[in-house]
This record gives structure tokens, sequence and C-alpha cells, in this order.
């Protein structure tokens, strides 16, 4: 390496021997350049020391070398593996993740818009799907891909198949003997709620089953939600003998709620939940779930918003990836 002054792009070329817009073309478009050249100049940087200033190269670029991801509750452990799914296509190809929680305070709406439209990102990544299209359609709103389902939207998305996860579960119930199958739902309004009850009921008439409303409690896919379900359970004059819930947060509070008051699971009732978050497995017992391939989704929908800024169009392909049943402790045969 050089001595400590900060290496220039000219030092880059001296040493490699090659003029300053070999060096800024080989760093911008490798691909464009001889192989011999290419090496010459990534040696000559490696010795160099030399940094690319990413700033005045996005300038130049005409791009923010950000991507804003939405997200409807940064505190949730969901949402974990879909990050390191997204910085694993966007690091390498030096873009950077901006996080804003679309639910938090007053304000929240106002904020959104301003960074929709002030040109701060490149493209977005929507793990949100209450947001309204009007959000997302507007000129100033880069390049979208939507994480969620959303009913209507003709935006390129990654889903995954919300309404089989919930006949995954209810199947597996019912072939343990279960009949009286209840369900703790999303927050009203919510496409996840809606299309995983939706499963869930269709699954129940498909297999013969009783749709009872009582059987039937709103949650939020929170802990507290799932906990609150627990309680209600409990207060059921004709309980079911097995809940599906549309989260693993509700099912862990639930389960949790449950167990405190000497209610056995899966001896008394069975649970199932719905993402396979890290700590699914670790519980006692472990909770049977439907797996979301979270990272899978991440990278996929980094994927194609890269092909779209790219192309430089809002139009992109949109993927649905299959969910499976995981089987742990908390589902067991029907009580008697």
């Amino acid at each position: 390496m050089m001595d400590s002054k900060i290496a220039t792009i000219q030092d880059v070329a001296r040493v490699a021997g090659v003029s300053t817009a070999t060096v800024s073309r080989t760093i911008s478009k490798p691909d464009v350049v001889a192989k011999a050249t290419r090496e010459a100049v990534l040696s000559a940087v490696a010795e160099t020391g030399y940094r690319v200033n990413t700033t005045a190269s996005n300038l130049r670029r005409q791009r923010t070398g950000t991507v804003l991801v939405l997200l409807p509750n940064i505190a949730n452990p969901f949402f974990s593996q879909i990050l390191a799914g997204l910085a694993s296509v966007l690091t390498p190809a030096e873009y950077s993740m901006l996080i804003a929680d679309t639910q938090t305070g007053p304000d929240a709406d106002q904020r959104l818009t301003h960074y929709l439209t002030s040109g701060q990102a490149d493209g977005l990544v929507v793990l949100d799907g209450t947001l309204s299209p009007e959000t997302l359609s507007g000129p100033l709103v880069p390049p979208a891909v939507l994480v969620c389902e959303w009913m209507g939207s003709t935006l390129p998305s990654v889903r995954v198949e919300n309404a089989r996860g919930a006949a995954l579960a209810v199947n597996h119930l019912a072939d343990l003997g279960h009949r009286k199958i209840g369900h703790v739902t999303g927050p009203p309004g919510n496409v996840l709620t809606e299309t995983r009850r939706d499963g869930f009921c269709r699954a129940l008439a498909d297999r013969g089953l009783p749709v009872h409303d009582d059987w039937i409690l709103e949650g939020d896919f929170t802990m507290d939600s799932g906990a609150a379900a627990a309680r209600a359970w409990c207060h059921l004059e004709d309980r079911p003998t097995a809940l599906f819930l549309s989260s693993d947060e509700m099912a862990i509070g639930c389960m949790g709620a449950l167990q405190s008051r000497g209610i056995r699971v899966p001896e008394d009732v069975s649970i199932v939940g719905f993402d396979n978050i890290e700590i699914a497995q670790h519980l006692s017992p472990g909770l049977t779930t439907i797996r979301q391939p979270r990272t899978d989704i991440g990278v996929r929908a980094a994927e194609i918003l890269m092909d779209m800024i790219a192309s430089k169009t809002k139009d992109g392909q949109s993927e649905i990836i299959t969910v499976h049943l995981i089987p742990r402790g908390s589902t067991g045969p029907a009580p008697e």
C-alpha cells in the first residue's frame, strides 16, 4: 500500500499503466473492460488503497444508492430474515437500506409521503399490506416491489401461499383427530388476515368440519393479542380442541397464557402458528407452524427490484413462494 495520504484515481491509473477514464470504467462497468486491464486496475486499487467515492459516483449516475424498506412494525422478529435476504443482494450491488416504520407516530403518513416523493431512494420494498394504492402510485414514487398480499394491486410482488398455509394447518389438525378447530386472526382489514381466514374456512368445509363464529377470535399478530385469545378461549363454554393462530407471535403469547393457567399443550389443546420465526423451535413444547422461506422472499424481492431499477421501469415480475408445515410438539391427538 502507498503512504498514509489518501489515494486518488490518478494514483491507480499510474500504478496500473492506464488512463483515469479506464480506471473509472473498470470500477463502474467491469464487464466491458478486457480481463487483463480489469485485473491490472483491481490490483492497483488494492496496492494504493484507493476507495471509490460512492456519493460522487451515485450523483454522476443519477442514483441515490438507497432502497427504502417499509415495515409495519420494526420490532417484529418476523422481518429479520427478509431483511437479511434483501441485504444479501443489495449490499454487493452497492445499495444501502433505509428502513421506515409505517405505523409509528401520529405523523407517520406525512413522513411516509415525504420519503416516497423526495427522491431519497431508487426503489421501494413494501412489507405493509395496509398502505393505500394511492400512496405508491404517484409519478415521483420510485419502482416498488410488494412483499405482502395486496388486493387489487398490479405492482410486482413476492408473496407466499397464505390460504394454502392455513389449509395445511387445518389438515394437520384434522389428521390428528381434531373436529373442533378454532382460529385467531390478524387485525381486521389486513389482507393476510382475510386470506388466511378464508383458507382456514375453506379447509374446514373441505374436511366436513364446522365453522363456529365463537371459535374465530380476533388478534393483531402480537403476543399480547395471542394471550388475550387464550383468555377468551378459557371463557368459552364449548371450547375448540385446537387453535390455528395467524402468526407465531400470537401462538407464543397464547401458549404462554394457557400454560400459566395449568392448561397443557398439546394434551388439552393443540396450537399451530404461522411464520416459523427463530424462537418457535426453542419453545417447550416446540411450536408447530407454517414455514415461510423468509430469506428467499427477501432475495427474490431484491433481485426483482434491481432488475426494475436497471431497466428504469416500474413494471416487474411477480412470484408466489410455497409454504410448508413444520410439525413440532405443540400439536397432538385430539383429547377424548
